[in-house]
């Protein structure tokens, strides 16, 4: 049986029906608040009879931050895909996210050596590859530095840490480290606001970009390395590196909106991060915009994928028809 943890987000969604249109059995992990229904809607994107698929799904209520329930969850399970994590770039929630990310994966690692899993795949983070101040080439090779790094990177890290350590006690494991994935389901969270915020009209556009890959490409990836005899590697997973207006641009077209057409500059950034920090100080709302997303916005990183290419011969979806499907099911939810 194969565990999924996260199976309520944007990855975990896509990932459940991957598995079960291959016919895999699976549990699935959910904290008492998850919303269920959303992750239902996922399955209307892709099956007809998506009902009857969902409702094969185990789900267990858990959170990988309890070990108790975790072990509930675990019995009689061989593979692992880890999905879950949190997402912030407030500087004031780092304990949070260190509490969630990375001692929930501890937690995940060390079950899956207790329990004798096959093997584990990760979902990890391409904020976690190391960048090369001579070079915007990114690779798997770089090493890391953790100056001038936002909260969510540090702590995706050193769950990945985690990982590692728990290869050499005997795990197997794979990691993937995705860029910005595209996908339709999650349009008030992660990247799925570049769609619900573009709808609205966007006046301007973020400097430099970011690495792009969809989330069907993502699920693949990280499957096809779990059933393959790969272990203890850890892979890219970016189809296309792209300008932020760029993106911007096609999912306007495909939304039937206006393209953003006023760039934002650094300091006007610098600005801006500065007023949410005194808004914050006056009024303890959490923070929209820190220091350290600025200063990722600098340069644009161009992340390598001819690893994974020559891994697995993986061949990437182009992004122009993922973002028309998704923009289409954004906008059948939101006419």
């Amino acid at each position: 049986m194969i565990l999924v943890t996260g199976g309520t987000g944007l990855v975990g969604a896509h990932l459940l029906v991957h598995l079960l249109k291959k016919r895999e059995t699976v549990r699935a992990i959910h904290r008492k608040d998850s919303n269920l229904q959303q992750v239902k809607k996922v399955f209307s994107y892709y099956e007809e009879n998506f009902e009857a698929l969902f409702a094969k799904i185990e789900w267990v209520e858990a959170d990988i931050t309890d070990i108790p329930s975790l072990e509930i969850a675990f019995k009689d399970i061989t593979y692992v895909y880890h999905c879950a994590a949190l997402i912030s770039f407030d500087p004031n929630t780092y304990f949070t996210l260190k509490n969630t990310n990375t001692k929930g994966t501890a937690n995940i690692v060390n079950l899956c050596l207790a329990h004798n899993i096959k093997k584990l795949g990760y979902l990890s983070s391409i904020a976690t590859i190391g960048k090369n101040e001579a070079s915007p080439i990114v690779t798997e090779e770089n090493d890391w530095n953790d100056t001038n790094v936002n909260v969510y990177a540090l702590t995706k890290y050193t769950a990945e840490m985690e990982v590692w350590r728990g290869t050499q006690e005997g795990l197997d494991a794979v990691i993937i480290n995705p860029g910005v994935i595209l996908g339709p389901g999650f349009w008030h969270s992660g990247s799925g606001q570049f769609f619900s915020k573009t709808a609205k009209g966007l006046s301007y556009y973020p400097p430099n970009g970011s690495g792009f890959i969809a989330v069907d490409d993502v699920v693949r990836m990280i499957v096809t390395l779990m059933e393959s005899p790969i272990k203890n590697e850890n892979y890219i997973a970016v189809a296309e590196n792209l300008k932020h207006k760029v993106i911007l641009t096609k999912i306007a077209a495909a939304l039937g909106k206006p393209a953003p057409r006023k760039p934002l500059k650094i300091w006007q950034l610098t600005v801006l991060y500065k007023l949410d920090w005194l808004v914050h100080l006056l009024t303890r709302r959490g923070r929209k915009l820190s220091k350290m997303q600025v200063h990722g916005l600098k340069r644009q990183e161009i992340y390598s994928n001819t690893k994974i290419k020559e891994a697995i011969k993986f061949e990437f979806t182009d992004l122009d028809p993922v973002i028309r499907f998704t923009s289409g099911r954004f906008l059948e939810e939101y006419p």
